[in-house]
């Protein structure tokens, strides 16, 4: 795996969503995904591919209401697999599961799309080398073709054993209200390059990688925020590669307006759609 997700960029680290029942939610992200659980309570789940860090966190509020459609918050995130025979071995798994799944091929990755019980998005990707990522004026080119799952599956003939330790969290990809004020936020507050333009969305970056972060208003312009406790996204974290680099983007945030708080020891800011994130280095 190339090193877009460690210093010096900052990239998304983890993510924290609400589901309607942790059990049922748990049963699907250990069988089906293959995470291990790091710590639970009554209420909580986190989950670990390495048995020492949280990419994942699962959450019950006890007032938690169903995803609710036409709003701002998650499209998906993605957990990124280190090689093309980790892929072939989750493809090979999830046909024997038989749960259903989408799959496309954007050129510079290969990916498998989820839902889980709840209606929350998943992507499982593994990356092309970036040396034969296409870049024109500053664009990388991302298309989205139909996957060749024959020379996928004859990648590997292991046997599925969950997500491999070193999976990190490739990206994430939110619904916005405003696509402009999003854009915005993201590059002149957080610092981010716009890399990829498509229909109603923008993929942003740091470090030349084709997207930490996809923005999009395919629910609709103007999308209000989820309830608080609804299925869906409660925070994710992006992970600066020092305590100037986060001091800066704070900076850079309270100049364009946005708020930044503190949470819980964690410089908190959410973007114009309500998105939350927590800035962790």
């Amino acid at each position: 795996m190339e090193n877009f997700h460690r210093k010096p960029n900052t990239f998304v680290g983890q993510v924290n969503i609400n589901v309607t029942d942790l059990d049922t939610a748990l049963a699907f992200y250990q069988d089906v995904i293959g995470f291990q659980v790091l710590e639970q309570t009554d209420r909580k789940a986190v989950l670990t591919t390495d048995g020492k860090t949280g990419l994942l966190t699962l959450e019950q509020p006890i007032d938690v209401t169903p995803k609710e459609a036409r709003t701002s918050g998650l499209y998906h995130f993605a957990l990124l697999l280190p090689t093309r025979a980790d892929l072939s071995i989750f493809l090979q798994h999830l046909l024997q599961t038989g749960y259903r799944f989408g799959a496309s091929d954007h050129h510079v990755s290969e990916a498998l799309y989820i839902t889980d019980p709840d209606g929350n998005g998943i992507e499982v990707y593994r990356d092309r080398p970036s040396s034969e990522w296409t870049w024109s004026n500053g664009e990388v080119s991302m298309v989205t073709d139909p996957l060749n799952g024959e020379s996928l599956l004859a990648e590997s003939n292991s046997e599925w054993n969950g997500l491999p330790a070193d999976t990190v969290m490739g990206h994430i990809h939110l619904h916005v209200s405003d696509l402009q004020k999003a854009e915005e936020f993201y590059v002149k507050g957080l610092g981010f390059t716009v890399v990829s333009h498509y229909p109603q969305a923008v993929f942003i970056a740091t470090g030349r990688y084709h997207h930490h972060i996809a923005i999009n208003t395919w629910q609709g312009a103007g999308a209000p925020a989820p309830k608080k406790n609804s299925v869906g996204l409660n925070w994710y974290t992006l992970v600066f590669p020092n305590e100037e680099a986060r001091g800066k983007a704070i900076e850079q945030l309270q100049e364009i307006g946005a708020s930044v708080t503190t949470e819980n020891d964690f410089f908190v800011t959410e973007d114009p759609s309500g998105n939350k994130i927590r800035l962790v280095v």
